[in-house]
């Protein structure tokens, strides 16, 4: 014997028939948090603000990462040449 069933129903109204919770006002909150985290978040990923960020931890600044990129280029240059 087979018996077979054949509902058409919303999501919603299935979740009314099971006893489920509506969760779309939850899920609307959270996504508002996380867009408003994400976007005070983009400021900190501009070029302008990893850049100073870089040159504040290094004591000396730009003269200490010239030196530095001037340092590999000349090593660069004698293994070059050898």
């Amino acid at each position: 014997m087979k018996i077979r069933w054949e509902v058409d129903i919303t999501p919603e109204e299935a979740r009314e028939v099971l006893g489920l919770p509506d969760v779309k006002p939850m899920q609307a909150a959270v996504i508002g948090k996380m867009e408003k985290r994400l976007t005070d978040a983009i400021d900190s990923f501009g070029p302008e603000t990893i850049i100073q960020s870089w040159f504040s931890t290094i004591p000396q600044g730009a003269d200490a990462m010239r030196s530095l990129f001037t340092g590999f280029l000349n090593l660069a240059a004698s293994k070059k040449g050898e």
